[in-house]
């Protein structure tokens, strides 16, 4: 599997196909741990979330449907 770059607060990313910089299906795998508080009627609500870890697994572009043609690009105004 391919590591997915993470945008930073410089970066976004580009899809190097078609050139999208605005739109991605980002498939995550997450643990987190919630605080899950049901009402009388038992319909649950989570008042409390923790992210213990987070990996992107994979984006993929709206625009072209590209799976693993993600870059990060300087965003406009960024000061590396």
């Amino acid at each position: 599997m391919t590591t997915v770059p993470t945008p930073t607060a410089d970066t976004r990313w580009r899809c190097t196909l078609c050139g999208n910089l605005t739109r991605f299906d980002v498939t995550r795998s997450s643990k987190v741990v919630e605080y899950v508080h049901l009402d009388l009627a038992g319909e649950p609500a989570v008042e409390e979330r923790e992210v213990l870890s987070e990996t992107i697994d994979s984006v993929r572009c709206r625009w072209c449907n590209a799976v693993d043609q993600i870059e990060l690009v300087d965003r406009p105004g960024a000061t590396s």
